[in-house]
């Protein structure tokens, strides 16, 4: 169980969806939680690769990845 302090005009906004849609304020705010938390994993995964990268980690043309896998036009 979570609970946590909107600013007014987003508290607004989310009860004005509810109401609309007749969904709950619950369900947005989960929903919005759980997009953001996969696009900053997925940032977060892709920041580490780039800093192992940057550090060395071997890399393959996209070609070679291609041809290896038969993908090759």
């Amino acid at each position: 169980m979570i609970a946590l302090r909107l600013p007014e005009e987003i508290e607004a906004q989310l009860e004005e969806l509810a109401r609309r849609t007749g969904r709950t304020k619950s369900y947005y705010a989960r929903e919005a939680i759980i997009q953001y938390l996969a696009e900053i994993e997925e940032l977060y995964l892709a920041e580490s690769e780039l800093e192992a990268v940057r550090k060395g980690s071997k890399t393959y043309p996209l070609t070679d990845v291609e041809r290896e896998l038969g993908l090759g036009s």
